[in-house]
């Protein structure tokens, strides 16, 4: 069994091969997702995974991510199980996402028109803390689409106009984002408390600057790096939600629709240069066009797990038909100032 490092081959070796095979998608050899599967029907991955989590982890920092298929993944709590195989605990506070009914630390994927691209992210990127690791899991696998194209951010940076980089990297980024009714999730949700002065302590311990509007509408902003480098490697990578929060990546009718409805400031999410200026629509259009050059894109299949590095690998979601279910669930937290 061989693995790859920046197309080094060298030899691995993982204790109780027989149970769990290492390979690769068909026509993805050396590039990820790394793939795990079962050798026979009866191998347990929360129990193979408590036990080999180092040489899991040794995957991880090489690819980014790690799918795992066939292992007969059926419910939440099933799911919750086998993540939790990989790290020292999952988390269950996270105002981004509807928690799962069914499961306490277990989130139901971003609820988003189905006709529409969710742009390339790294979680929690704008944020002062954010997950190092990311699970993903398919309940229902969608009729057409619905996959969740993966970006080694690594990679990205050296695909990227080294002169757009350098810009990012200097002058840094502020995101804005307003929390208006029925448009985003609610403050309330967000912050997990409907006192405005536990937001507002929230806030002052994550360094956020937050601003009550009329109409109970919040605006925050919080500002962040676009390069960072990963605490454990010491690679530079593309760490940010730009495309998210940037209203040039919108689909142009829902951006002028928008407005007709906000000004520049009260956009739901916007992102700037960290001294408030304009990010120029020609940047976000450049970043769009190499981000769809290097995406890996597969299809999800009922069952599976994935398992990314949050600081290495940006990930997002094609549009689909049909129904899709994709739970999440996070571990590891990382701060900005550590």
């Amino acid at each position: 069994m061989t693995s790859i490092r920046r197309g080094q081959r060298r030899p691995v070796t993982m204790p109780d091969a027989d149970l769990v095979q290492v390979g690769s998608l068909p026509g993805r050899d050396g590039v990820l997702p790394a793939l795990l599967t079962p050798a026979r029907p009866d191998v347990d991955l929360a129990a193979w995974g408590a036990a080999h989590r180092s040489e899991v982890e040794a995957l991880l920092a090489q690819y980014g991510a790690v799918l795992m298929r066939g292992f007969g993944i059926d419910s939440p709590d099933r799911f919750a199980e086998c993540a939790g195989a990989f790290v020292d605990a999952l988390f269950g506070d996270y105002g981004d996402l509807p928690r799962e009914r069914d499961a306490e630390q277990v989130f139901s994927s971003t609820p988003y028109p189905a006709d529409l691209s969710i742009h390339f992210h790294n979680e929690s990127s704008h944020m002062a803390q954010w997950p190092m690791r990311i699970f993903f899991h398919c309940v229902v696998a969608a009729e057409t689409g619905g996959e969740t194209p993966l970006i080694d951010c690594r990679a990205l940076l050296h695909q990227l106009d080294p002169t757009i980089v350098e810009e990012f990297e200097q002058r840094r980024l502020t995101y804005v984002r307003n929390f208006a009714k029925g448009i985003d999730v609610p403050w309330q949700d967000f912050f997990s408390t409907s006192d405005r002065a536990e937001v507002e302590r929230k806030c002052a311990e994550a360094g956020t600057v937050c601003e009550w509007l009329p109409d109970d509408v919040l605006r925050i902003k919080q500002d962040a790096l676009a390069v960072r480098t990963h605490p454990a490697s010491g690679e530079r990578v593309f760490f940010n939600q730009v495309l998210l929060h940037h209203p040039a990546a919108l689909p142009p009718d829902t951006r002028e629709a928008m407005r007709s409805i906000y000004d520049d400031e009260s956009f739901p999410r916007n992102v700037t240069f960290g001294d408030g200026t304009p990010i120029p629509d020609a940047m976000i259009e450049h970043l769009l066009e190499k981000y769809d050059e290097v995406a890996a894109v597969f299809p999800w299949e009922a069952g599976d797990m994935i398992m990314l590095d949050n600081m290495l690998v940006s990930h997002s979601r094609a549009p689909f038909t049909g129904s899709r279910k994709i739970l999440v669930a996070m571990a590891h937290i990382q701060r900005a100032d550590a």
